[in-house]
C-alpha cells in the first residue's frame, strides 16, 4: 500500500459525516507505519473502542470507511472474511458500516467478520503450515496477500457504492 497523509485519510471517507472526519483519531503509530507491509489500513478508536476505520485503495483511490462493532456474541470460533486464517492468535469480531450516500442516510450497511485489531495484513504474510510433501509455502503466502487485497477491496467497494 502507498503511504498517505492525515489530511488524505480524513478526506478519503465515503460513509461518514464532517463530524467524524473531524474527530478522527488517528493510530498512536501513524508516523512509523510501515506501509509496504499494510495491504489496508484499518485500527479500532481507541477513545470509543466500538468504532474501528478501514481505508484501501479502490480503483487507485483512496477510500475509507468507518465502522462500528456488534455488541453480540458469537458461538464457536469464527474465521476472519479478510483473511480467512484458520490458526488466528487474535479475536474475530462482527463490524457493519453504513453504505455510502443516500443508502446509507436510509440505514442500508454491510457487515463482515474481521480480526479485532485489523491485524490481517500481519496474519497472511506468517508463513502456513507444510500441508503436503512439496507445498510451496511462499506460494499459498502470495496467494493469501492477494487474497487478502481483494476481500477488503471488495468490502471497502461496497460501502463506496452505496446500495
Amino acid at each position: 500500500m502507498r503511504s498517505f497523509t492525515e489530511k488524505q485519510i480524513r478526506t478519503s471517507f465515503v460513509n461518514s459525516t464532517l463530524r467524524e472526519r473531524k474527530e478522527l483519531v488517528l493510530p498512536p503509530d501513524f508516523a512509523e507505519l510501515d506501509w509496504a507491509n499494510l495491504d489496508y489500513l484499518g485500527w479500532r478508536d481507541h477513545k470509543i473502542p466500538s468504532l474501528g476505520y478501514v481505508f484501501a485503495e479502490v480503483d487507485d483511490e483512496l477510500v475509507g470507511a468507518v465502522l462500528r462493532r456488534s455488541d453480540g456474541v458469537t458461538r464457536g470460533r469464527p474465521q476472519c472474511n479478510w483473511c480467512e486464517d484458520v490458526t488466528l492468535p487474535n479475536d474475530v469480531v462482527f463490524f457493519s458500516a453504513k453504505r455510502a450516500g443516500q443508502a446509507g442516510r436510509n440505514g442500508n450497511t454491510i457487515g463482515t467478520l474481521v480480526c479485532a485489531g485489523f491485524e490481517c495484513s500481519a496474519n497472511v504474510r506468517v508463513l502456513p503450515p507444510i500441508a503436503y510433501e512439496g507445498f510451496d509455502r511462499e506460494a499459498a503466502r502470495v496467494q493469501r496477500i492477494e487474497a487478502l487485497r481483494l476481500n477488503v477491496y471488495a468490502f471497502v467497494r461496497a460501502v463506496r457504492l452505496g446500495g
